[in-house]
């Protein structure tokens, strides 16, 4: 029931001590759930999808971690995770998006270099109710996203920009780029002082060309960071992050000017022991920015979002959590119907420490100008207007 984000998985292999020799922990993720999602009110008839059923494996994965003690209060950690998909029929398939790194740590923090989480994707997925802040319901599905434009922006194997990849493809992840992990990443993770501790991550530029270099014709330099300061004493949590991406694209549209990105976030959560609340705002921001090949210019949006769980049983868990992206500002002026509104109400049920049973009820909402998917297991098909709603039966278990 963990999310293995680079703040928490770091942390935690640091401070595994009990490495006195290179051992090796493998663990994973096994999450498999039948849904029921259903795609209408589209502008266009053709683009609406009515009941479909599907089998999905909500961000499954298995991964290999493990620390040696160096001596001199040095631990050098590593750890290698695919993503697992084993419901399309052709075998388990892997992949090695996930958090992947080797590193050093010791008094002054740790230092990790790979493909990594940053501090924003890690602080949206803490503040999302669902285990392993996945599935239909899951807070990506607006955060970040600008319009549902600025998706899935570091895909490639160099990290470089790749706009909407993977959202016209069904049961795919549709999340933001400042919601996709990191390559070609550096992080330092600072020691906890009283409660508060410091993430920060720079990308290479590692796709770096001009025109006619490494056989592309389009100019590519795209680099980034990404810092975070986080809070959490007994049962308060709070962070803030930023995180500013350059793309390094020559946008022609805005005499070769390249595009920049950010996003700004801040949240916190109370834990009463029998009950969660949650709250987080994300700010999106992008200038000298086009949609395809038309030319936007500047754009700013707002998301914000508020989470509950309450224990009903021991073992018996409610979940809900409420989305809203604003209208986009394009140069100052606001866009008109281009938000979006996502429900969720759920609950999950532990049979065990390691295995739960879930059920989640998802609906976004998108008004005329917008176009947002789930950003987890996406429709693939949503076009302005649509609603797209979805019933979520599953199983979880952890390794």
């Amino acid at each position: 029931m963990q999310k293995k984000l680079i703040a928490l998985a770091v942390a935690g292999l640091a401070s595994t001590a009990a490495f006195a020799q290179s051992n090796v922990t493998v663990y994973g993720v096994a999450d498999g759930s039948f849904d029921v999602v259903k795609v209408s009110n589209s502008a266009a008839d053709g683009n609406n999808l009515g009941n479909t059923t599907r089998v999905s494996t909500n961000s499954s994965l298995i991964g290999f971690k493990g620390a040696e003690s160096l001596g001199n209060g040095l631990t050098a950690v590593f750890q290698f995770e695919s993503g697992v998909s084993f419901e399309n029929g052709n075998g388990t398939a892997l992949s090695t998006s996930r958090d992947s790194f080797v590193g050093v740590a010791g008094g002054f923090g740790t230092v990790v270099l790979g493909t990594l989480t940053g501090p924003t994707r890690a602080l949206g997925s803490a503040l999302d109710v669902n285990a392993g802040a996945t599935g239909i319901g899951a807070n990506a599905a607006l955060l970040g996203k600008l319009g549902n434009h600025l998706v899935n922006s570091t895909s490639t194997a160099d990290g470089s920009y790749t706009a909407n990849a993977g959202c016209t493809t069904r049961s795919s992840t549709c999340a933001s780029i400042f919601d996709t992990r990191w390559k070609n990443a550096i992080a330092y993770v600072s020691p906890t002082f009283a409660g508060l501790s410091l993430t920060a991550a720079y990308v290479a530029n590692e796709n770096k060309s001009t025109a006619g270099n490494l056989g592309t014709a389009a100019q590519a330099n795209t680099t980034g960071y990404d810092v975070g300061l986080k809070y959490a004493n007994g049962p308060v949590m709070a962070a803030v992050t930023y995180n500013a991406v350059d793309l390094g694209n020559n946008n022609t549209s805005f005499s070769g000017k390249s595009t920049d990105v950010a996003d700004f976030r801040v949240g916190a959560s109370y834990d009463f022991g029998i009950a969660t609340v949650r709250a987080l705002f994300d700010s999106t921001r992008a200038d000298n920015y086009s949609v395809g090949s038309t030319p936007v210019g500047k754009a700013t949006q707002n998301v914000y979002g508020l989470g509950a769980t309450y224990n009903v049983t021991p073992a018996g868990k409610l979940l809900a959590q409420a989305y809203f992206a604003r209208d986009l500002k394009v140069n100052g002026s606001s866009a008109k119907d281009t938000g979006a509104k996502l429900f969720e109400l759920g609950y999950e049920h532990s049979l065990s420490k390691r295995t739960m049973l879930k059920a989640v009820y998802a609906h976004l909402n998108n008004d005329d100008g917008a176009a947002y998917d789930f950003g987890i297991n996406a429709t693939g098909v949503a076009k302005a207007g649509a609603t797209v709603q979805g019933l979520s039966l599953g199983l979880r278990h952890t390794f």
